[in-house]
């Protein structure tokens, strides 16, 4: 067997007195393709910094093969000190590196070369940080999280491009099917410590069971055994002092291995509260069209959704994923044709901009809406602490604030509000964001099990076959088409996947013929958001918080018992101001959603 590329072995790391990695190893031959797997905060991003050699360990040894060329992609790269993306990506290439490929593999992530990196946004310098990290055909590839930012055709197109090297592969993905896809081997970092298996992630989460229920067994046998010991102690009859003594020791080690067992992590208690029983039509739309400016959304789209429906909407960014949202929930008013809900519906949603938390309050205020120490579950009162351990946060992060929260800690908390509500229709706009693998399969669960009827938003190939029944589906120029089954049924359906919208755009134009007199003409530059159009999408979000919390306020003022009756001139004057503050929630909803649109449309 050919000696290995890269090695480590027997590292070990602390943060603040907790061990992060203990006796952690890692084994990189030529052209091997290793999944690197784990639950969040296990220290799998900072096992392959050590491996790219931007962190030092406290002990054990690094060992990379002289020659060896090793890149290494970190979940947010920086581009300062370049002026151009494509000087950020050249200056990642070795003398003998093709030059060809820094613009190449730019232009097939939608990028020219010519972007300012300090006006990129994190999606726009994500796809910069993987060129840089493709080019140089490197002989090992250390990706962490390279799906993040990434929509559908995006991620399909790197898995085909990571296909075609030779580069051996380090990869940390949360995107089940990005890791069975690329995987021949997986190494599961648990408690600090690595475990491997010579296979593919497709056959991880059957072995990892295994390894916990033998190490439960195996813990319940050492208890059984000091059970027995303690018990020779106090009622055996006594033999030589020698053999005492010895038979003592022997159980304090025995205690002392139980008592330092590190149990795995524990998994959230995802059970979704759920309302009375909607009525059988949940919403239907007839003919509805949305367009901004000479863009069209949404085109004549007609589609009725039953109770118990799971439908998952797909396309790129920029599409108009969320706006198709907004009109089939009756949050935004289609252009033409009518949406409407269906009777005795309760609704709860999962954000993917997380504008629901606000960063300056703590988890028990975000929890109970900053009325003391109970969260009510449906309407029935429970205590935050015991509430958070469902989502596995700790009673001493009761008082942290959202701002200091890890994303997957943020996904776990957006998730725990929204579970809170009761409901029976379930709004998941790219729920999968952060979260690690064993909360999604419960999140499935959760799902499956869930009475009500579910709309979601997702780039995760396999979360959608593994939770909707019917596919809405993004054809190009606003066009939408629903197939029945998940994702990969449409794709069955329809011969392939989802496509970016550039390459739609690039292939109407080329079918075009251009005037034979004009002359050849520079391509356009990229148009970016302006300071002002940035500091309004900024600040957007906290006026519709705070409109929000006046209309209820209002709401609440004008349903006071007998206040009609008391003050009839107090009471119109409310009604007055309700109805204005309502109107400015919708001018600025409607605002945020089209500078919004122009982001995700300059972004994709």
């Amino acid at each position: 067997m050919a000696p290995p590329l890269l090695l480590l072995q027997n590292i070990a790391l602390t943060f603040g007195g907790t061990p992060l990695l203990e006796s952690a190893e890692l084994s990189v031959s030529q052209g091997e393709r290793l999944g690197l797997v784990g639950r969040n905060g296990s220290g799998k991003s900072t096992l392959l910094k050590i491996a790219a050699g931007l962190v030092s360990q406290d002990s054990g040894t690094r060992f990379a093969q002289p020659g060896a060329t090793v890149r290494y992609l970190p979940q947010e790269p920086d581009l300062s000190g370049f002026a151009t993306t494509l000087a950020y990506v050249e200056a990642g290439m070795g003398p003998g590196d093709p030059e060809y490929r820094a613009l190449y593999l730019l232009n097939e992530l939608g990028l020219t070369g010519e972007e300012n990196p300090a006006n990129l946004s994190g999606g726009e310098a994500r796809r910069a940080a993987l060129a840089r990290v493709l080019a140089p055909e490197p002989d090992i590839l250390l990706l962490d999280e390279p799906t993040n930012h990434l929509d559908l055709p995006a991620i399909e197109w790197l898995e085909s491009e990571i296909t075609s090297m030779r580069s051996a592969l380090v990869l940390i993905s949360h995107d089940r099917r990005f890791l069975q896809d690329l995987t021949r081997a997986t190494v599961w970092l648990d408690r600090g410590r690595t475990k491997r298996m010579e296979r593919g992630f497709a056959f991880f989460e059957e072995w990892r069971d295994q390894v916990l229920e033998e190490e439960e067994r195996d813990q319940q046998k050492l208890a059984r055994k000091i059970v027995a010991e303690e018990h020779w102690m106090r009622y055996g009859v006594t033999a030589r002092r020698k053999r005492n003594m010895r038979r003592v020791g022997e159980l304090a080690d025995l205690r002392a291995q139980f008592r330092d067992h590190r149990r795995a992590v524990g998994t959230i208690a995802v059970t979704a509260t759920e309302a009375d029983v909607s009525g059988k039509l949940v919403m239907e739309a007839e003919h509805i069209a949305k367009s901004y400016g000479d863009r069209v959304i949404v085109r004549d789209l007609s589609i009725r959704i039953q109770r118990g429906d799971r439908i998952g909407i797909v396309g790129p960014n920029g599409a108009g994923k969320t706006t198709l949202l907004k009109m089939l929930t009756g949050e935004l008013a289609p252009d033409s044709g009518k949406a409407k809900l269906g009777t005795n519906i309760e609704m709860a949603t999962l954000d993917q901009r997380r504008a629901a938390l606000d960063p300056n309050r703590s988890v028990r205020d975000t929890l109970t809406d900053g009325r003391g120490d109970q969260v009510f579950i449906g309407g029935n009162p429970r205590h935050v602490i015991g509430y958070m351990k469902d989502f596995l946060f700790t009673p001493e992060q009761a008082g942290t604030a959202v701002s200091k929260l890890s994303g997957g800690e943020r996904g776990r908390l957006l998730l725990a509000c929204a579970l809170a509500q009761a409901s029976n229709l379930m709004v998941l706009d790219e729920p999968t964001n952060d979260l690690d693998l064993e909360t999604l399969d419960l999140l499935e669960e959760m799902i499956d099990d869930y009475a009500g009827t579910v709309l979601l938003v997702s780039h995760d190939r396999d979360f959608l076959d593994r939770t909707v029944t019917a596919i809405i589906a993004f054809e190009g120029d606003g066009n939408w088409t629903v197939y029945a089954g998940g994702y990969s049924d449409m794709v069955a359906q329809r011969g392939h996947g989802v496509k970016a919208r550039a390459i739609e755009e690039k292939a109407e134009r080329a079918d075009k013929p251009a005037p034979a007199s004009a002359p050849a003409a520079r391509p356009a530059s990229r148009r970016k958001l302006s300071f002002k159009e940035k500091h309004a999408l900024e600040q957007l979000p906290k006026r519709i918080a705070q409109l929000e919390s006046d209309v209820a306020r209002l709401g609440n003022t004008l349903h006071t018992p007998n206040f009609y009756t008391r003050d009839p001139a107090g009471f119109q004057k409310a009604t007055a101001e309700l109805t204005r503050t309502q109107a400015e929630l919708a001018k600025a909803e409607e605002e945020w959603l089209a500078l919004e649109m122009l982001r995700e449309e300059l972004e994709g």
